[in-house]
């Protein structure tokens, strides 16, 4: 008995996949990420001011998400996916070329455009190009190993930029990074598209009311459209407090960055896993939330640095649990406003981002941030429950469902 040859891999999937890593690489191959703090405060500017950036940074953000998301579904996602990193671009260069408040706020306000750009977008195009390929099936062990080359990029910009910030200043940092983003925006061009954008009169605002009828009339698409922000918010917050964590162990200050890079080798190698993770199925889900909502409660209690080795692997847990969160929104949504939902999704997950981070405030200016941290691994907790209890709705797919709305506007 003769085995059968395993396929050869389609190279327009090979393709698609080496575009999608090199662009989410690069896209955070920043190397203003660990010292644009440090630019503002040798410019004079006070921790307001700061800060005030910071605010202006989020409400960008939320105030385009979700008009970017219907802008990628009336025009051409590619298009998005070049102009979001030029955007950002042209920040970074304001920021070396004429350093100050004025500056750095329409930089923030560049950014943020940019980045909402490219949110839903990104999802959306690579959804729909691996299910013309029959190779839907992939999405969630292809988008955990972008999102894993994403913070192997984070982590080499931390690396680099001492070195380069000792050599040539901010300048040298800011040129590097307005390059990264010009190569971003050049692999851009790789990524194929062969959807055809909205026509007509309602070009517009068709994209937006197909995916709220259909969240409203599919329940598995409203429950998917939740579960997002639910799994990607409380982390997300967190991981920007996990320095002030790790200081709180009783580690000397150079010990702290070696440490960081402990918890985000734990979510790399989550989203490396993420593919597998598919075949836990909803209870499956359920039980990783729960785990790793339990181990960051344990890892930190103990206040030592043993515990941050719990820390990292739930933070493995969560970061395999969002794209397992993002891959069940994209196969519970037809084709029609696909990148109008995801950006829905990516404004709830930044809305609850907020909120964290006032409730954090006010628990970790009474408390250990141990503490702080253990009291968010409840929402995980619940997450899990909700996720377990939920009653199993049998639906169509989503290419039935987006056939049979076809039909349906034929006939009319």
């Amino acid at each position: 008995m003769t085995s059968t040859p395993p396929r050869a891999p389609d190279p327009r999937v090979r393709r698609l996949t080496t575009t999608l890593y090199g662009y989410a690489f690069l896209e955070d191959f920043v190397l203003l990420y660990p010292v644009y703090a440090l630019l503002f405060s040798d410019t004079g500017l006070t921790v307001w001011q700061i800060s005030s950036l910071f605010a202006l940074w989020s409400v960008t953000g939320v105030l385009l998400e979700v008009p970017s998301g219907v802008w990628a579904d009336a025009v051409s996602r590619r298009l998005l996916l070049r102009l979001g990193p030029l955007l950002t671009a042209a920040g970074f260069a304001l920021w070396i070329l004429v350093p100050s408040y004025g500056a750095f706020a329409a930089g923030f306000v560049l950014w943020g455009a940019g980045g909402a750009l490219a949110s839903g977008a990104l999802e959306a195009l690579v959804h729909d190009e691996l299910e013309r390929l029959d190779a839907a099936g992939r999405y969630a062990r292809i988008m955990g190993r972008a999102r894993a080359a994403g913070l192997a990029a984070v982590m080499a910009a931390m690396a680099l930029a001492g070195p380069v910030l000792d050599r040539g200043g901010h300048t040298a940092v800011g040129a590097a990074s307005v390059l990264a983003c010009l190569l971003t925006a050049a692999t851009a061009l790789r990524f194929p598209e062969h959807r055809s954008p909205t026509a007509g009169p309602r070009r517009w605002t068709a994209p937006l009311r197909t995916g709220l009828a259909e969240a409203r009339a599919d329940r598995s698409v409203c429950g998917a459209l939740l579960l997002v922000p639910a799994v990607g918010a409380v982390w997300g917050a967190l991981d920007e407090y996990t320095p002030l964590l790790v200081r709180d162990t009783g580690v000397a200050d150079g010990t702290v960055p070696h440490l960081l890079l402990l918890i985000w080798a734990g979510a790399t190698a989550g989203s490396l896993l993420a593919g597998e993770g598919e075949r836990l199925g909803t209870n499956g889900l359920a039980t990783l939330l729960a785990g790793a909502g339990l181990a960051l409660a344990a890892g930190t209690l103990t206040g030592t640095p043993a515990g941050l080795v719990l820390v990292a692997l739930a933070f493995g847990g969560f970061q395999a649990a969002t794209v397992l969160a993002d891959a069940r929104l994209q196969r519970r949504i037809g084709d029609t406003g696909r990148a109008t939902l995801t950006s829905l999704a990516g404004l709830g997950t930044e809305l609850a981002t907020v909120v964290v981070f006032g409730g954090y405030a006010l628990i970790a200016s009474h408390s250990p941030h141990g503490t702080a941290f253990a009291v968010f691994a409840v929402p995980y907790l619940v997450t899990a429950a909700l996720v377990a209890g939920a009653p199993r709705v049998p639906r169509a797919g989503a290419r039935e469902r987006a056939a049979g709305r076809r039909a349906a506007e034929d006939t009319t």
